[in-house]
């Protein structure tokens, strides 16, 4: 069913740096041309572009708070659970974004014929239902909700810990056979044993503090978190081959990665204690499961509490069906609480998004979050700008391309800057729209290397902004700007210093001319003033070589810019 308030407009297609005139010239904006027409009010931000959102399709089961809070935000919401792969690749076609829980595959099929996604929203932490690559791919954004379930799945860990060390599920069954098993069910205690803790993020830690609570001495492993951390929630965190043979008990609590796939094998299970019991709520394939049940049959591995599979449902049943094993069928998230949480979390997420108000939960596009932020907005403008005009001039977009971020406030702006330089240089070149989610990776396929460097040496002292440069290597094109208030600026291009800082946004007119051709200004505002259009801004170069650059702010892209040719010796139209 779709709900949602009145259908609104249809949406323009999102401008491109570069446009084609309806009869007329083109309007080159980057290394090439692109079929939109010109839009008639202010051109979307490419880096914000992701925030247009207006159709949503729920297509798992979620808390109902989920669709409302999506409807309350704007946005109209289509919820049809359980569909099958076709009908899910008809329904998503128009949609702007979808979100799922874990039953939903989205696979690179999906992706493909989703004409207007833009956002995958996973109401949960794992997204191994999400082919991430084939995301950042198209320029869609992916989240999930790392917290939403997080108390759910550390409680569910500790309850199978709790089981392992009491057989109570065993006992439980065996009652409802009618026995009373009292000495074949004799179990330990949990107060002076030792849990290994696999990943020490929000689940692990949770599971940790409240193991602690049973006098369990807890160590761990996880490579990101520091060791002073992770002492501070009270866990020491050792090597992987201490921990092996220290632990009675070991739990984990990490993605599936490529480094984390088979974490237990044959080889660790080997360096365990032997009767260590084995706990995986987090996800099938990190243990081994056939290296487990060896374990399981020679008595190394005393029991395991399983609630993941490799494959779900199992179809190979000797490990659910061993003795020593108690599992679930993947019930880490299913909890009311956890349930409600996720959705409430990922609608609050898509809402922020679709507003401008900023971004969480951020899988494969970090650097898109800092289009959110008021402080980064014009610097990310500015880094997109500059790959245009470098593109424009050095007219290529192979090669290598360096991105220097100089000054102290730009310290840890390379992070953003560079896929917006890379985004610059593409628009218009690719087949796909290009965002900060894939402008590394569609930049990598084109034959374009960006390599950043930062200096906290800012060239002007008296600047308190910084400054960022934009070279293609090999060449003598270089471009630098900065930010004014709130306005990227250009400062130098191609050795050329622009006597005042020259805005970079809207529909801008930039030509190389030779000083001695004083006609070219009386030929442009005659062509101007013949169209409507009105000069916003004119700022022009010192001198190199006899020539200088001049950039010129218009109200509106010039239809034709044939009348200047015979005066200048270059000139290029982008809209910014």
């Amino acid at each position: 069913m779709e709900t949602g308030p009145n259908e609104p407009e249809k949406r323009a297609p999102v401008a491109a740096l570069l446009v084609r005139l309806e009869g007329g010239s083109s309007l080159p904006g980057a290394c090439g041309e692109s079929q939109y027409p010109v839009p008639s009010g202010p051109v979307p931000s490419p880096a914000m572009a992701l925030g247009k959102l207006q159709k949503v399709l729920i297509s798992d089961s979620l808390d109902p708070c989920c669709r409302e809070i999506l409807q309350a935000g704007g946005l109209r919401v289509l919820e049809k659970p359980g569909l099958s792969k076709e009908e899910l690749l008809r329904e998503i076609r128009d949609c702007d974004g979808l979100i799922v829980r874990s039953a939903t595959k989205v696979t690179a099929d999906v992706l493909e014929a989703a004409e207007r996604l833009q956002v995958v929203g996973r109401a949960g932490t794992g997204v191994d239902n999400v082919d991430v690559d084939a995301a950042t791919r198209k320029g869609v954004l992916v989240m999930n909700t790392p917290t939403g379930n997080s108390l759910s799945a550390a409680e569910l860990t500790c309850g199978m810990i709790l089981c392992l060390a009491r057989q109570i599920p065993q006992a439980a069954a065996s009652m409802k056979e009618g026995k009373w098993d009292r000495k074949k069910y004799m179990g330990m205690e949990l107060n002076g044993k030792t849990l290994g803790v696999l990943g020490l993020g929000r689940i692990g830690r949770e599971v940790a503090t409240r193991m602690q609570a049973f006098g369990m001495k807890t160590i761990g492993y996880d490579p990101i978190i520091s060791p002073e951390a992770s002492a501070a929630f009270g866990v020491e965190q050792l090597p992987l081959e201490q921990i092996w043979p220290r632990c009675d008990f070991i739990t984990v609590h990490t993605p599936l990665l490529p480094s984390t796939t088979g974490l237990l094998n044959d080889s660790t299970f080997a360096k365990c204690r032997r009767g260590v019991q084995v706990v995986n709520c987090a996800r099938g394939g990190i243990v081994d499961e056939g290296a487990l049940l060896r374990a399981l049959r020679s008595g190394q591995c005393g029991g395991a509490a399983l609630d993941v599979f490799t494959q779900e449902p199992p179809k190979d049943r000797d490990l659910v069906n061993h003795p020593n094993v108690i599992c679930c069928p993947h019930l880490g998230a299913s909890t009311h609480e956890a349930q409600s949480r996720c959705g409430k979390e990922i609608a609050t997420q898509i809402v922020d998004m679709a507003t401008g108000k900023g971004l969480a939960g951020i899988v494969n596009g970090q650097a898109l979050s800092k289009a959110f932020v008021p402080q980064t907005k014009p610097w990310i403008a500015l880094a997109r700008a500059l790959g245009t005009v470098l593109c424009t001039v050095g007219k290529e977009v192979q090669g290598s391309v360096q991105v220097c971020t100089l000054g102290t406030p730009l310290r840890e702006s390379g992070s953003y800057l560079t896929p917006a330089v890379a985004a610059g240089m593409l628009a218009g070149e690719s087949q796909k729209e290009v965002t900060l989610v894939n402008a590394l990776l569609l930049a990598q396929e084109a034959g374009l290397k960006v390599t950043t460097t930062h200096s906290d040496v800012d060239p002007k002292p008296d600047s308190t902004a910084g400054l960022l440069q934009v070279s293609l290597q090999g060449t003598p094109h270089q471009a630098t700007g900065t930010v004014q208030g709130s306005t990227p600026v250009l400062q130098e291009l191609s050795g050329a210093t622009f006597k005042q800082p020259a805005p970079l946004c809207g529909p801008v007119l930039i030509y190389r001319a030779n000083t001695s051709e004083p006609s070219v200004l009386p030929v442009l505002t005659g062509l101007l003033r013949k169209m409507g259009i009105q000069l916003q801004s004119y700022h022009s170069s010192g001198m190199v070589a006899g020539e200088q650059w001049n950039i010129v702010g218009l109200s509106a892209p010039l239809p034709d810019i044939g009348g200047l040719k015979p005066h200048i010796t270059e000139v290029f139209q982008l809209y910014l």
